[in-house]
């Protein structure tokens, strides 16, 4: 008897590993130089630190430069140009109706799913994440809280980060307290019900921080004041230490419910660094809104307690590799439509390994485009913009065009001085740089005249990959709403 009782807990034991919770959290401008663990001189994230550590911790992981393009990616696994998203705005952040969602998977497989601050892929209300495969939906407006642009995307008016009227389940709802401890209380509160109902969750926590504008708490800000930073700074800086304070608490909590060991925690950010480049950047070359690494490498922590073994895993993974990750941990089925569009490749292997060095990974091409042409014009082609802003990666070389939406060396999201037509349209066309990364990851010398056969080869494969792209990219030319959907509904519902 005493036999079968240990068996019985033994298979119990693997049914809750191979069916783990997942909490995931994602920030919003934190860049990779944006941790105290990584070297950063002024900052300090304790919480995330000790996260870091009991994490196996991808060293080269690879975003999207901006925002909706890596949200896209992670949910379906493929890259965002392919999910019909090549802006942030103007109807370009929409993801596409076509595109299978990573959640609408778990669903079908007995997951409940919440997702808790930032969707920035589509407001109107086919797109909205309650049509994408979750169950609980608690989220502001836009890309940004009070943020508002012509057409689709656009917040509750007047909406700010202190006490942000949000949208939960279809009803808007003020709150009192400061958004990223908004977002991070209603999670756990609901991560607490689906526990008591013992029901395997996807928690997606995108926290709205610390994007700008800059407005921290008061309290948070004033750590980093007298420091010789400038009030953006203070304030972004102020944003990480109160994220910080909010996974501290929701690590406590998932302790204290008993799931630890039962639950991955991953905690990314989106696209590289802002307001805090210029303090720290981890020797790398320039920021959000770039194709050279500063703007596409992100932290990426997976902590699954005796499952996977803190340590860095220096192969090259990315973005697209997070929904077959997740699939194959939790043993969920892809549907065929799901299984077609995935690009990416599952990281259990290297997860899972005691010695990620020691498990082969062949090498693989990775694309980068910032997107953006035509910047607030709709309607331009983009084949004009082919060539601004555009990178391939292995895990050796970074062949980079930087254009328009390059910014130049040494600047962090700069803007494009001239239009992406202009670019092009040069006698000399696309400027190729190349980068050996494994001497060279700053990106300091351009190799490229050195190295002309790698030049070709990717530059014929970067064609190759723009031709698969093209007739995915449904957003160009389409007319958004006169009215953003979030302001026509907030109406509706108050009278204001």
């Amino acid at each position: 008897m005493r036999y079968l009782i240990v068996l019985l807990l033994s298979c119990l034991a693997t049914l809750a590993a191979e069916r783990p919770n997942i909490i995931f959290i994602l920030t919003d401008d934190q860049g990779y130089g944006d941790l105290s663990a990584h070297g950063n001189p002024i900052l300090k994230t304790p919480n995330i630190n000790k996260l870091r550590g009991e994490s196996a911790r991808f060293v080269d992981f690879q975003v999207s430069p901006t925002c909706s393009p890596t949200r896209s990616a992670l949910l379906t696994g493929r890259h965002e140009f392919k999910n019909g998203i090549t802006h942030t705005i103007l109807e370009r952040e929409r993801m596409s109706l076509a595109s299978v969602t990573l959640p609408q998977q778990l669903q079908k497989a007995g997951y409940r799913t919440g997702i808790f601050g930032k969707w920035h892929l589509g407001d109107e209300a086919e797109y909205q994440p309650n049509m994408r495969g979750f169950d609980e939906v608690y989220i502001h407006g836009a890309g940004g809280i009070g943020q508002h642009y012509p057409g689709s995307c656009g917040d509750v008016p007047g909406n700010s980060y202190y006490g942000p009227t949000l949208l939960h389940n279809g009803k808007f709802v003020k709150t009192e307290g400061y958004c990223t401890d908004e977002f991070f209380k209603q999670a756990t509160t609901w991560i607490e019900g689906e526990v008591t109902a013992k029901r395997p969750f996807y928690a997606y926590i995108a926290t709205n921080a610390p994007h700008g504008p800059y407005h921290a708490k008061p309290e948070d800000a004033a750590i980093y004041q007298g420091k010789d930073l400038g009030k953006d700074t203070e304030n972004f800086f102020g944003m990480i230490h109160n994220i910080d304070l909010n996974v501290g608490k929701l690590l406590a909590k998932v302790e204290a419910m008993g799931i630890a060991k039962d639950t991955l925690i991953v905690l990314m950010n989106d696209n590289g660094g802002t307001a805090g480049v210029k303090v720290f950047n981890a020797g790398m070359h320039s920021g959000k809104g770039t194709p050279y690494m500063g703007g596409i490498r992100a932290m990426s922590f997976w902590r699954l307690p005796g499952q996977f073994q803190p340590q860095d895993i220096k192969a090259l993974a990315a973005h697209i590799d997070y929904a077959p990750t997740i699939l194959e941990l939790t043993g969920t089925p892809a549907s065929q439509a799901m299984k077609a569009q995935m690009e990416g490749r599952s990281l259990v292997p290297l997860l899972t390994a005691k010695v990620a060095s020691e498990i082969a990974w062949p090498d693989r091409l990775l694309f980068t485009h910032v997107g953006r042409w035509g910047n607030m014009v709709k309607g331009v082609d983009p084949e004009t913009g082919k060539f601004a802003g555009t990178s391939v990666r292995t895990a050796r070389w970074h062949l980079v065009s930087a254009g328009a939406s390059g910014g130049g060396k040494g600047k962090a999201n700069a803007k494009a001085k001239k239009s992406a037509a202009d670019a092009e349209g040069n006698s000399s066309g696309p400027k190729w740089e190349l980068f050996d990364l494994s001497a060279d990851y700053g990106e300091t010398t351009d190799v490229a005249a050195a190295h002309p056969d790698v030049v070709a080869d990717l530059i014929a494969k970067h064609d190759a990959w723009w031709k698969e792209c093209r007739p995915l990219m449904v957003n160009e030319n389409v007319q958004g709403p006169a009215e953003n959907p979030f302001k026509v509904m907030y109406r509706e519902q108050t009278g204001k």
